[in-house]
């Protein structure tokens, strides 16, 4: 009998264990301070109380990469609902929805998003490749397609690049782009559709390397027909913000990728600067290299994957133990569970641009 006891008391311990090692408490918080009971993410910082479709996409995200199947579901089901009049591959999602007067919950915005559009895009078809289903790959190839017909142009010079929006963004002779919209591993993972799918890989890869002269990329860049990129001084060449999302999509991108080691290299002046200044400095000028002020813990958290130098590592990874993000500050904590997840290795991108989750049979199995 007391040998019994023991092994029915370290099944116990084992089925604990498997538990704590398959729950994700950053995401498990997020989900209660951040998402509401319908699977709407609200930004409390703006009055509005507002949506965003990225926060729609990044949810979806980190719902797949937690295995947390009800809460994919939940999200995925208000996105269509209220940002794509019901379906994402007849109606690109409108990037902002909020409170409009004191009675009128609606879109704000019904302009597109494209980083939001492309994550949904490959969330869906991981969690079709993921989970066996279907009816998620089929979603995912309809809103890319979509993609492709509304937010794709052919540049001149350039070729296919993907703009940030289906309106507003391009002119007769110049466009705008951010750079931070196509992480390379989705672009990677999206040429097995084809055109402009495979040709768009390369022009991303141009349009990080290029746009980044001393290291630091751009929120927001301009490319002129016949001129190139505009990367003269100017007030508004700023990595900050926006920017700080290519650190940290070069950081979790596959080491066997062909991409990552020249923008790893390209990039190097944003991890010296953190390591000399043990801050991520909140924004830099993309034409001189000279930084100001210091960034919110989520850019400690995105730079987790970037940083190649171990203690500087240990540093950024002390400042979001020290000042974790609080329920107040949407953007810090997406980029956290985004950061602080890889590094705890709750989630990689294999060479492919696939999902690599950490879930284990156990973790499979128990939910």
């Amino acid at each position: 009998m007391k040998a019994l006891r023991w092994v029915v008391m370290a099944l116990v311990l084992a089925a604990v264990n498997v538990r704590a090692a398959c729950t994700w408490p950053a995401w498990e918080h997020f989900k209660q301070a951040y998402i509401s009971d319908g699977g709407r993410v609200i930004d409390p910082s703006d009055a509005r109380k507002i949506t965003t479709s990225e926060g729609q996409s990044y949810a979806l995200f980190f719902a797949l990469a937690a295995n947390d199947r009800p809460m994919f579901d939940n999200v995925l089901e208000w996105t269509k609902d209220n940002l794509a009049q019901g379906d994402p591959g007849e109606h690109l999602p409108a990037w902002l929805w909020g409170k409009k007067d004191e009675s009128n919950w609606t879109v704000l915005d019904s302009n597109s998003a494209s980083d939001a559009d492309i994550w949904i895009a490959w969330s869906l078809l991981e969690a079709g490749r993921l989970w066996k289903e279907e009816r998620y790959t089929t979603l995912g190839k309809a809103l890319l397609n979509r993609i492709a017909k509304e937010e794709v142009v052919t540049v001149p010079g350039l070729g296919p690049m993907l703009l940030p929006g289906k309106v507003g963004f391009a002119e007769e002779t110049v466009w705008r782009f951010n750079p931070s919209y196509l992480p390379p591993q989705l672009a990677r993972y999206l040429t097995r559709f084809g055109e402009p799918w495979a040709a768009l890989q390369e022009t991303n890869h141009r349009l990080l390397l290029e746009t980044a002269p001393k290291g630091f990329s751009p929120d927001w860049v301009r490319y002129e027909k016949s001129k190139g990129w505009q990367l003269a001084p100017d007030k508004t060449l700023i990595s900050g913000y926006d920017a700080i999302r290519v650190y940290l999509w070069v950081g979790m991108m596959n080491d066997r990728d062909a991409q990552k080691t020249p923008l790893l290299e390209r990039l190097k002046p944003m991890a010296a600067v953190t390591a000399k200044n043990g801050v991520v400095p909140e924004k830099v000028d993309v034409a001189t290299a000279q930084p100001r002020g210091n960034g919110p813990v989520g850019f400690a958290a995105a730079l987790l994957p970037f940083l190649q130098d171990r203690d500087a590592q240990a540093v950024q990874r002390q400042n979001v133990a020290d000042h974790f993000p609080g329920d107040d500050a949407y953007y810090s904590y997406v980029l956290t569970l985004f950061g602080q997840g890889w590094d705890e290795h709750r989630f990689r991108f294999t060479s492919r641009g696939e999902l690599q989750p950490d879930w284990g049979q156990a973790c499979a199995s128990s939910q």
